[in-house]
């Protein structure tokens, strides 16, 4: 009778051995079956517009034979370079720099001081020529710009992410036509970033006589990563 317990007992161990080594693992084989179907996909949206604002830096460099005196002189250049900009209708006035360097000849020995100050003002597109002109006129002998802006950037970029989404659903259902399936709902969606405006050149006629600016287009866009269920 012991003999055939201890039996028993062997073959149960042998069966419950086998069924843990060999037996599939259907619970885990029915959760992979039960993944739903996706796909993933990029869409790219684009906006062009006419920039309506103009950034640009105006200054002035004077040389005297001592730094107080150059100082004095620029300081005195800028301000009426100031209000010659805010006269043409120059807005967020900002000064970018200052500063007095010695002029040195050939031989090393300082000659003068130089001293140059350079400030950034903003202005409508159609009034950049004539800041232009006015800072000129008073003096400015460094002018740079404009950097051409939207006022209502964040605007065109949120039109921007719309077509993004928008075409991110036209390429899934291209794939999902090609797979013979239909799409479900969104599950999840990605903002992949927007690119800086880049600027469309378009030829424009200016005033006679004053600095040509030719605003042309921007271009704004924005990329989105998107997955749809698949039916």
């Amino acid at each position: 009778m012991k003999r055939l317990l201890l039996l028993v007992a062997a073959g149960l161990t042998v069966v419950a051995l086998a069924g843990a080594v060999g037996l599939p693992d259907l619970a885990g084989a029915q959760s992979a079956s039960d993944a739903p179907d996706s796909v993933t996909v990029s869409g790219v949206g684009v906006v062009n517009a006419v920039p309506d604002e103009a950034k640009m830096s105006f200054g002035a460099e004077t040389r005297r034979p001592t730094a107080q005196a150059a100082v004095s002189a620029n300081g005195d250049a800028m301000r009426r370079i100031l209000n010659a900009l805010r006269r043409a209708g120059g807005r967020e006035l900002q000064t970018q720099w200052v500063s007095v360097y010695p002029v040195t000849d050939e031989t090393g020995q300082v000659r003068e001081y130089a001293a140059s100050n350079s400030v950034s003002a903003v202005s409508d597109v159609d009034d950049a020529a004539a800041l232009i002109d006015a800072a000129a006129e008073a003096g400015a002998n460094q002018i740079a710009g404009p950097g051409l802006s939207s006022s209502n950037a964040e605007q065109l970029y949120r039109q921007a992410l719309a077509k993004a989404v928008e075409n991110a659903r036209l390429r899934a259902e291209t794939l999902a036509k090609a797979a013979g399936r239909s799409l479900g709902e969104v599950t999840s969606m990605v903002e992949s970033g927007a690119t800086a405006p880049e600027p469309l050149y378009r030829a424009e006629a200016q005033a006679a006589g004053s600095a040509a600016i030719v605003p042309g287009e921007q271009e704004t866009s924005a990329t989105v990563s998107v997955t749809f269920s698949l039916r």
